[in-house]
């Protein structure tokens, strides 16, 4: 049973969240008392918050997309900017696609799209065991199936030139960045997460080059990406012969670059 709530408590997590500089004290306070079954529990939760440490792993889970996604410690957290990509991914897909999320993490964008859908088949991929664990506890009640490896070689043969809704928050930090991250993601994510290269477009490059020979005719590859380096991911995706649009969302400071394989051609329909 969680912890009875009580003002002299709910005011001392706050205190102690805003004097160790949590912007939204008020917020995480209320979420880690509704999560703590004792007082010596919050009074640990909150001493991990006040540290530092992401409050999705204090909490085990994130709110994302209108769901809770499981979240285990040092996995990266999935970003509520990560919504705008699965909202393209919606509006792009046809029915009952075959969607791959590529660099899943937890597998919250691969869940959200297939959620929405409804019918259709879900895989996703990543090269981080922790991850692929995470990820397997989130879409295994969705009949998603998760692969253990680097990219596209994670991937069973059979999926080549079918999937119609390809996923891909691939990192794009560029790595003289990433000192400048918040403490949070520096020092509780994982590097490879995080680390998109020297100008953060290296796995978005591997990418958009294995594309082609996975999607289906007429499938989307989505890549999140930044929006000052939105004009060089598109093009990076139009040199595979992909079919680009970007699309920006000043609100949440989300780009995203969709690259769409041409239903007469292509390695994918060949």
């Amino acid at each position: 049973m969680p912890l009875a709530p009580t003002r002299r408590a709910h005011s001392a997590t706050v205190a102690a969240l805003r004097s160790a500089g949590c912007v939204f004290a008020e917020e995480e306070a209320a979420l880690l008392l509704a999560a703590a079954r004792t007082a010596d529990e919050l009074a640990a939760m909150t001493e991990r918050r006040a540290a530092g440490l992401p409050l999705e792993h204090i909490l085990g889970w994130a709110e994302f997309h209108g769901h809770r996604t499981a979240v285990d410690p040092g996995v990266f957290v999935p970003r509520r900017r990560s919504e705008f990509l699965v909202e393209r991914a919606l509006a792009l897909a046809p029915p009952g696609p075959l969607v791959l999320d590529l660099c899943c993490g937890t597998g919250a964008l691969g869940a959200a799209v297939h959620r929405a859908l409804g019918a259709g088949e879900l895989h996703a991929a990543d090269i981080d065991p922790a991850a692929v664990r995470c990820a397997r506890r989130n879409l295994a009640p969705l009949g998603g199936t998760v692969h253990q490896g680097d990219l596209y070689s994670a991937l069973p043969g059979a999926l080549r030139g079918r999937v119609d809704v390809l996923l891909a928050n691939a990192p794009y930090v560029p790595t003289a960045e990433l000192g400048l991250l918040p403490a949070e993601a520096r020092d509780h994510e994982p590097p490879a997460a995080l680390d998109g290269g020297p100008d953060g477009l290296d796995v978005q490059r591997r990418v958009a080059a294995g594309a082609p020979h996975w999607l289906s005719p007429g499938g989307v590859l989505l890549v999140e990406t930044g929006e000052r380096q939105a004009p060089r991911t598109a093009r990076v995706l139009a040199r595979h012969g992909l079919l680009v649009e970007t699309s920006v969302c000043g609100e949440r400071g989300a780009a995203v670059v969709s690259g769409t394989l041409p239903a007469h051609g292509g390695p994918g329909g060949a």
